[in-house]
């Protein structure tokens, strides 16, 4: 009786997998449709989509949006979660549990009520529809993720390294540099992914603040969603898809790489 079980526990798992990535999966052949319009299973295909997104100045110009925004804010991000993780982790003061609450606010408030919030702030301030503006609205989504991940990563970090390199008469600049900087940077670094996929991914916010010059893919897929569908966002579609998916399978090296180098040190 429990082998029956267990199996069909696994085949309503593959069903429930099935049933949440098939949409997903759909959309790659549908890029490569030779159809005017969207359609599954396509009826031949072609890379006409395909040129089409690379000969259109208003989708580059998006993508170039996206990831110079993105770029900008994964630096910030990374800057100010680094720094908030250490105090945090590190830190022992009054209040830090309700600061560590407010840091990663961006993540459980609805971004309909923090996108109404900054545009009311960014129209007193005249940083609607500016680079810095969508940055900087950015970057509050993006740090939370920075933080968590960063936080995980030194909260399993053995201090007897630092000691040891304190013994040794390294200064705790030295120390951070040579010790404990080379063993986070894989949880740094996936951090600085996460910041980034979440910038080149937000829609709601850049619905609010972006404007014509700044328009994000997100918001061009959107509007072409919304006022014209053609198989040209099933392109963009998939390089999102190869995109989330290549930095996953990066972060899951980098984890695994992080919890070699901490065994090895250990």
């Amino acid at each position: 009786m429990n082998f029956i079980w267990r199996w069909f526990f696994r085949l309503f798992c593959l069903a429930v997998f099935i049933y949440l990535i098939f949409p997903i999966l759909v959309i790659i052949p549908m890029s490569f449709s030779s159809a005017s319009f969207l359609t599954f299973p396509p009826p031949g295909y072609s890379l006409r989509w395909y040129e089409q997104f690379l000969n259109d100045q208003d989708w580059l110009d998006a993508a170039k949006n996206s990831i110079s925004i993105a770029v900008v804010t994964t630096i910030l991000a990374t800057t100010l979660g680094v720094l908030a993780s250490m105090g945090l982790v590190r830190g022992n003061f009054r209040g830090k549990a309700i600061l560590t609450a407010f840091i990663v606010s961006p993540m459980v408030a609805p971004l309909i009520i923090a996108a109404a919030g900054m545009y009311f702030i960014y129209s007193k301030l005249s940083m609607v529809e500016t680079f810095m503006g969508m940055v900087l609205a950015h970057t509050v989504l993006a740090t939370p993720f920075v933080v968590v991940t960063i936080s995980a990563t030194l909260q399993s970090f053995d201090r007897s390294l630092e000691n040891a390199a304190a013994s040794l008469g390294a200064n705790p600049v030295t120390t951070f540099f040579k010790v404990t900087l080379p063993i986070i940077t894989p949880g740094i670094v996936s951090g600085a992914l996460f910041a980034f996929v979440t910038s080149f991914d937000e829609v709601v916010i850049a619905l609010f603040i972006s404007g014509i010059e700044y328009r994000t893919l997100p918001v061009k897929m959107f509007e072409g969603i919304r006022f014209e569908i053609n198989p040209t966002i099933t392109v963009v579609a998939t390089f999102l898809i190869v995109l989330s998916t290549g930095f996953l399978a990066l972060m899951e090296y980098l984890r695994r790489r992080g919890e070699a180098m901490r065994g090895v040190k250990s």
